[in-house]
């Protein structure tokens, strides 16, 4: 089966940073920082349309200047790398170890996840990786359909794994199974709106409905 995960949220416990970096960049860019929920709102997207949704009324010069400090900010702050959450690597090593594969569908920017990769040293430990800014953004399933035709999968045997409703829906989209983890950006409830198989609390869970 091909496992295809959400990065920021799902694996990666990384949305306090997330929204660090965006408020301080907001005040480098003369704009009102927003507040932590309304953050958590939007990760996930792509950034281009993350920033559209937080500040729908300001013009394009000052969302490209929010861009690039937030992208500064979070490269600085992500000198210190962020914590997988727990059980994170046990249950990727299960899952490639029973045969599977695995894969990340994440709103963040090519050159942030293989940074963050790199770091890792994981560099080669997933077998496809798709991200917002070499593909069309969540909840467009194309980065979905991408990762199955470059692994070689039909819809049947994929399942999408992920915390927000953006994941959910994208996978919803093409009648993909999904499961929610509720421990990340978007709560139960509105993981729910697209019927996910389950959502789960831990990722462990995910062992038992896989296998």
């Amino acid at each position: 089966m091909l496992v295809i995960f959400d990065w920021d949220g799902t694996l990666l416990n990384s949305l306090a940073k997330i929204s660090q970096c965006m408020q301080l960049a907001a005040v480098d860019a003369g704009l009102d920082p927003r507040s932590e929920s309304e953050i958590h709102g939007i990760i996930g997207l792509g950034i281009p349309q993350a920033l559209t949704i937080l500040y729908p009324d300001v013009p394009q010069a000052p969302l490209d200047s929010l861009r690039d400090r937030y992208s500064y900010h979070f490269m600085m702050k992500d000198q210190s790398p962020c914590a997988f959450y727990p059980g994170v690597c046990d249950t990727l090593a299960e899952l490639k170890s029973g045969g599977h594969h695995i894969a990340v569908a994440t709103g963040k920017s090519r050159r942030g996840l293989d940074r963050v990769l790199g770091n890792l040293g994981w560099e080669n430990y997933f077998h496809a990786t798709r991200c917002a800014d070499e593909t069309s953004s969540k909840p467009d399933p194309l980065m979905l359909s991408e990762l199955m035709t470059e692994l070689d999968y039909g819809v049947e045997d994929a399942v999408m794994v992920g915390d927000t409703e953006f994941d959910l829906e994208m996978a919803s989209r093409l009648g993909m199974r999904r499961v929610g983890v509720s421990y990340g950006a978007h709560s139960p409830q509105r993981l729910s709106l697209h019927q996910p198989e389950i959502i789960i609390d831990h990722i462990k869970d995910l062992l038992r409905i896989i296998q």
